[in-house]
């Protein structure tokens, strides 16, 4: 998986609003563009698809600025994501761009590829569902312990559910 400067830099400004919400303080566009090192149109541009999506709200005037919509704790990365640069797998997008030299792809009517990618899809995204804003407003360490852990159990639960499918596919044949 490819993660694209749209969706870096924009979930590094959230997570500077997210750090000023419990002090429930708004951040200027300038202020989360200098704190990221971005340009200032860059970060426009990032914070009005946040804003559209409805992640975070922006106040006018001279004490405005820009706040998250909801807690830390309840936007997670595959919404924030999606807002950015749109879903991981889009089959209407990505099954018409790859189609050769003709038209319409040669293996539109069956495609084992197109269902390895909706698979995928689905993973990633329950993954990023399972991580908050919140879980990432703190240091490297606390976030790595917390993803290890969340992680480690999805694994032995697709594992278990992956050897249990393949021992009941066995008794049937």
């Amino acid at each position: 998986m490819r993660i694209n400067p749209s969706e870096e830099y924009g979930l590094r400004c959230l997570l500077q609003l997210a750090r000023e919400h419990a002090r429930g303080e708004s951040l200027s566009l300038q202020e989360i563009a200098s704190r990221e090192g971005l340009p200032v149109p860059n970060t426009a541009k990032l914070l009005r698809r946040l804003r559209i999506a409805g992640i975070v709200t922006s106040e006018r005037g001279r004490s405005g600025g820009y706040l998250l919509a909801r807690p830390p704790a309840e936007i997670n990365l595959a919404e924030v994501l999606r807002a950015l640069d749109g879903p991981v797998f889009d089959q209407a997008r990505d099954c018409g761009h790859f189609t050769g030299a003709e038209s319409v792809c040669v293996n539109s009517a069956g495609c084992s590829v197109r269902s390895l990618w909706i698979a995928i899809d689905g993973l990633v995204r329950g993954a990023l569902e399972k991580v908050t804003l919140a879980d990432l407003a703190t240091t490297e360490n606390r976030a790595r312990d917390r993803f290890d852990s969340a992680w480690d159990r999805d694994a032995e639960q697709f594992t278990g559910a992956a050897v249990r499918e393949r021992e009941s596919r066995t008794k049937t044949r």
